[in-house]
């Protein structure tokens, strides 16, 4: 993404639609609410469309209009937009928007590009998950071909696609969903996600000796993070008789069934700032073999927390993983590459540290401000191209 200069511009004034702004804290949530913040401290008008929750998650940021919504079948946590009443389409034409960002191809942003195209407001798309790989873990893999076209045709749709990693651009590239493809990468608090941050006291309050390797993964608990494949990884390991602890920040539809496979496994449950920092440092290894991950936030709040990262090959993943150096990659099909990968860092404290400085050394080099400055430019970039949003 090139700067532009702000002077001589066309107004910009943007319209955000996602699946979800404030009534999970995931990272794609978090992620939306970081970029309207950097947009309004930088005097960009934003209003935002999401479905919402009886009582949000958390205290987003700006202005957010409520479209109808009903919860998922199967998981109910999540909700999906019903669609995009009159109510909602009054108060964006109010707003005036010289530029449309949709940041889920639900039926929200389905409406959202219908109403672009016919009002003439350009359209840009952030890709955040590989919703179509997620049929494959709900005995459903026979739509994920029909999802993946669907995919191609909304983002052939967009003038921009804004993935979070270069591997994930290339897939979106050799898939024909959009040529015009843009990295929009992920950033770190890496004054919150410390080294520093590691507390003996906490760890023994939990039953963990100090001498004990805590593997650490974080996020949501659910089939399309790998859960099952964690489950087997971690039990091989203990019948080989590998001492560590298991430690999930996390929950989900899958915590029931992994506490009975993992009965010495710790859940603290969902950790936020400070606690999820105290957290990461306060484990040894990061275990995510997700491959539903564009990017994968929790990867880099590890790496900057000084953890060596075990991960699945996947597109975020590639992305951050050195393997060899910050940590290891291995097939999400491969359980006994994921056993020796694990096994090796629990025994060796001093590859451990060594695979732990490089993996925080690479988390520097990712600032949000730089990140996100680079997303405006290509927004104005957009306008400019355009001709849209020129003041009288």
């Amino acid at each position: 993404m090139s700067a532009t200069h702000d002077d001589a511009m066309p107004e910009l004034r943007v319209a955000l639609f996602t699946g979800n702004y404030d009534y999970i804290k995931d990272g794609v949530a978090l992620t939306l609410n970081r970029l309207v913040a950097f947009l309004i401290k930088r005097g960009v008008p934003v209003l935002v469309f999401a479905p919402t929750g009886p009582k949000p998650a958390f205290q987003s940021v700006g202005d957010l209009v409520s479209v109808p919504s009903m919860a998922i079948p199967m998981r109910s946590e999540y909700r999906i937009a019903l669609g995009f009443p009159g109510a909602a389409r009054a108060k964006l034409r109010a707003f005036r928007p010289t530029l449309f960002h949709i940041a889920v191809p639900d039926v929200l942003g389905y409406k959202a590009l219908k109403f672009s195209r016919r009002e003439g407001i350009p359209v840009v798309a952030s890709f955040h998950t590989r919703y179509d790989t997620y049929f494959r873990f709900y005995g459903l893999g026979f739509l994920e071909r029909m999802a993946t076209g669907y995919l191609r045709w909304f983002y052939q749709r967009c003038l921009r696609v804004y993935p979070p990693s270069e591997s994930m651009a290339e897939i979106i590239r050799q898939e024909g969903m959009s040529q015009a493809v843009e990295v929009w990468a992920r950033g770190v608090d890496s004054d919150m996600f410390n080294p520093s941050k590691r507390d003996l006291v906490w760890r023994r309050a939990l039953g963990i000796a100090d001498d004990e390797v805590v593997v650490n993964f974080t996020g949501r608990l659910v089939k399309e993070k790998n859960t099952d494949l964690v489950v087997r990884v971690l039990n091989i390991m203990k019948q080989r008789g590998i001492r560590f602890r298991a430690l999930f920040a996390g929950d989900g539809p899958e915590l029931a069934t992994m506490k009975t496979a993992l009965p010495d496994a710790l859940f603290p449950g969902f950790l936020h700032g400070d606690d999820l920092a105290r957290a990461y440092a306060s484990s040894d290894i990061f275990f995510f073999p997700s491959e539903s991950e564009t990017f994968g936030n929790v990867t880099l709040e590890a790496m900057a927390s000084g953890l060596p990262a075990v991960n699945a090959i996947a597109s975020g993943s590639n992305s951050l993983v050195v393997p060899g150096e910050t940590g290891y990659l291995e097939s999400a099909r491969d359980d006994q590459a994921f056993v020796t990968r694990l096994s090796d860092l629990v025994k060796d404290a001093e590859l451990r540290q060594s695979m732990g400085a490089k993996a925080r050394e690479r988390a520097l080099t990712f600032s949000w401000d730089s990140i996100l400055s680079g997303l405006l430019a290509s927004y104005r970039e957009v306008l400019a191209e355009t001709g849209h949003g020129r003041r009288a």
